[in-house]
């Protein structure tokens, strides 16, 4: 596990404060990282210390992944898992600037509508 940067440690911060706000959420640390749960299901893990493959990452769950939504991450430069992630049922988002916090919502927001 990768130190997270302090950028990401900033947008992990942001983006927390948000998911929050949501019906049924729970944060709970694991591993230098923030996991959030609607109900019993994890759909996302934000840095608050660690980071999954570099410092600027983070993960969430869409299992099984729609095929839309498959595509759409695909053509996605900025999401991708590697084969241990996609064991685990896992995805990461790489940020590389404040202007991906709007499209970092909209994939925690994704997971979260999954994890009914």
């Amino acid at each position: 596990m990768a130190l997270a940067s302090e950028e990401m440690k900033e947008w992990s911060a942001m983006l927390g404060q948000e998911i929050e706000k949501w019906p049924k959420v729970a944060a709970r640390p694991m591993f230098g990282m923030r996991c959030f749960y609607r109900g019993k299901n994890v759909f996302g893990a934000l840095p608050v210390t660690r980071a999954i493959n570099n410092g600027n990452s983070f993960m969430f769950k869409i299992h099984p992944m729609p095929p839309a939504l498959l595509k759409k991450a695909d053509g996605d430069a900025r999401v991708s898992a590697s084969e241990a992630l996609k064991a685990m049922k896992w995805t990461l988002f790489e940020m590389n600037s404040e202007r991906d916090l709007n499209d970092a919502l909209w994939w925690l927001s994704q997971a979260y509508e999954k994890a009914k």
